[in-house]
């Protein structure tokens, strides 16, 4: 597998986090007009939790994506569905492309997202809840096996609730030929998912 993850150093890592999140296509991740000293700020917060920690994913050694892994029982999604232990919870945000975007960069990024997830023997469930409007992302969830459960109610956004277990991935994982091999994730990418904000 090409990618690589490591901790998000809210410091070091804010100017490259800043220039992702305040950009147009990552409307739902909610940051539009954060200073860098809100990302900082954000980002020591969610370190130090405890129960949210965010990692930047690394293609060839160069940052290509932000992955956040959360306890849904220390979050609001407490209170919007009834959490079972192994539940983990994600959020995504793949870079905007640097150049040309390469067909199915989004797809092998989720892939290695969720396989470094479902690598814990003890999770059991992978819960997201994206914006309700953001339809790119409801349709890559849906392409790995995740199953809407309807749309919650949280202090900050109407999101769709949906659901992901090791089996619903594997399968899903199967249909998708460019998943095959790693060989062929090396080189296989989706174009017009290049940007999607998960969160």
């Amino acid at each position: 597998m090409r990618f690589t993850f490591r901790c998000v150093d809210p410091v070091a890592d804010a100017p490259l986090l800043h220039s992702w999140v305040t950009q147009p296509y990552a409307s739902f991740w909610g940051m539009l007009s954060a200073t860098e000293a809100g990302v900082i700020d954000e980002y020591a917060k969610i370190q130090a939790s405890g129960h949210h920690h965010a990692l930047l994913g690394l293609d060839g050694g160069v940052p290509a994506f932000l992955m956040e892994e959360y306890l849904p029982a220390s979050s609001p999604l407490a209170a919007a569905y009834p959490v079972l232990p192994g539940d983990a919870g994600m959020h995504l945000l793949v870079a905007p492309p640097s150049g040309v975007p390469e067909p199915g960069f989004t797809t092998a990024v989720m892939d290695a997202v969720l396989a470094r997830l479902f690598a814990r023997p003890d999770l059991e469930r992978i819960v997201v809840e994206p914006d309700a409007r953001n339809t790119k992302i409801h349709a890559l969830n849906e392409r790995f096996g995740f199953r809407p459960s309807g749309v919650v109610g949280l202090p900050d956004k109407d999101a769709l609730l949906s659901f992901c277990t090791r089996a619903d991935y594997l399968a899903a994982r199967a249909t998708l030929p460019t998943l095959e091999t790693s060989a062929r994730m090396e080189t296989n990418r989706t174009e017009d998912l290049q940007g999607a904000a998960a969160l």
